[in-house]
């Protein structure tokens, strides 16, 4: 993927103020279909011309699951985050008053792509201080990826591993791959097969020598009853919350709640958003007190990321002292 589209919505009152939301879903994988999303910006714009502005949080995540389908995640992402803005004065505090006090351990995350260039991606996360790094996995061929791997956990015992396949192991050699790579000392594996194949699944998270984190296997899963399923009947050691693809910050309060109920961990990833997006899902996840790593550190993947406070330092996600942004031009 080169170029990543994106939509910016404000939201103003009367007062003067605005709130800046971000819709940033991905082609083929959200739930929308990105070449619909202007129509339905225009006919979001004139509903909510007729409403009153929320004055709360909980008001506003109402009006955003009356207002946008469910089937429309990245929407009500984009409409949370530029109410939440504007309820909160317009200065991009969407959640939490005191900036400074944000400091969340991320995952340093190492690329697919050739060995070399692998290697060079885990030497600049270890040097820059990362004490957990994500390998995507499942582009190379396996053995090459155990080498990888190994020398990897050769660099410490400490180090914290986890993995991504995206679907991509043979669900027919899954649990032999995995037994291979557990020697390791694997964190998690997120999604090492095709989502849509429950008795498969269930079966890996059960027999599985790596602990099992869903992540594409969570789309399209909209109702309180089916995600509750979900995690009653595969029984994952982890969940991948990402707020952009499964419906906001509301919904991923009540995969979090879920989650936590049936003793099942969790933690909050990015999905390519502009900093506008990131910020947002920074606060978000500073509200809480799990000390899990993240995965928020996309925001230096573009060359032309809207300029703003969020920075990792050390392996750690947090805010400069300067809250300077640049200006979103609208039309």
């Amino acid at each position: 993927m080169k170029k990543r589209k994106i939509w910016f919505i404000r939201i103003s009152n009367d007062l003067g103020e605005s709130g800046i939301g971000e819709v940033a879903p991905i082609d083929r994988l959200s739930p929308e279909d990105p070449e619909e999303i202007p129509g339905k910006l225009e006919v979001l714009s004139k509903e909510l011309m007729k409403l009153e502005q929320p004055k709360s949080e909980t008001e506003a995540f109402e009006l955003v699951s009356r207002i946008i389908p469910k089937e429309f995640p990245s929407i009500r992402f984009g409409l949370e985050v530029g109410l939440l803005d504007l309820i909160n004065g317009g200065r991009k505090n969407i959640f939490v008053k005191d900036l400074n006090s944000i400091s969340i351990p991320i995952n340093g995350l190492v690329w697919m792509g050739k060995v070399d260039f692998m290697k060079k991606q885990i030497k600049e996360k270890l040097s820059e201080g990362f004490k957990c790094i994500k390998l995507k996995v499942g582009a190379l061929d396996f053995e090459t990826e155990l080498e990888i791997i190994r020398d990897l956990r050769n660099v410490s015992d400490e180090l914290i591993i986890r993995l991504d396949a995206n679907g991509a192991f043979q669900t027919s050699k899954v649990l032999e791959q995995l037994k291979a790579l557990s020697k390791y000392n694997i964190h998690s594996i997120e999604q090492p097969i095709l989502p849509m194949q429950p008795e498969a699944m269930e079966l890996i998270c059960k027999k599985s020598e790596i602990p099992i984190a869903l992540d594409e296997e969570l789309i399209h899963v909209f109702n309180l009853e089916n995600r509750l399923s979900l995690l009653q009947e595969l029984k994952p050691q982890f969940v991948v919350l990402k707020p952009s693809l499964h419906g906001g910050f509301n919904a991923i309060r009540e995969w979090i709640d879920l989650a936590e109920m049936h003793g099942i961990g969790w933690w909050i990833t990015s999905y390519l958003e502009s900093n506008i997006g990131l910020n947002a899902i920074a606060q978000f996840t500073g509200r809480f007190t799990s000390e899990t790593f993240h995965g928020l550190g996309t925001g230096h993947l573009y060359y032309n990321n809207i300029q703003s406070p969020v920075i990792v330092r050390k392996g750690n996600l947090g805010y400069a002292d300067s809250k300077v942004w640049d200006d979103i031009v609208f039309d």
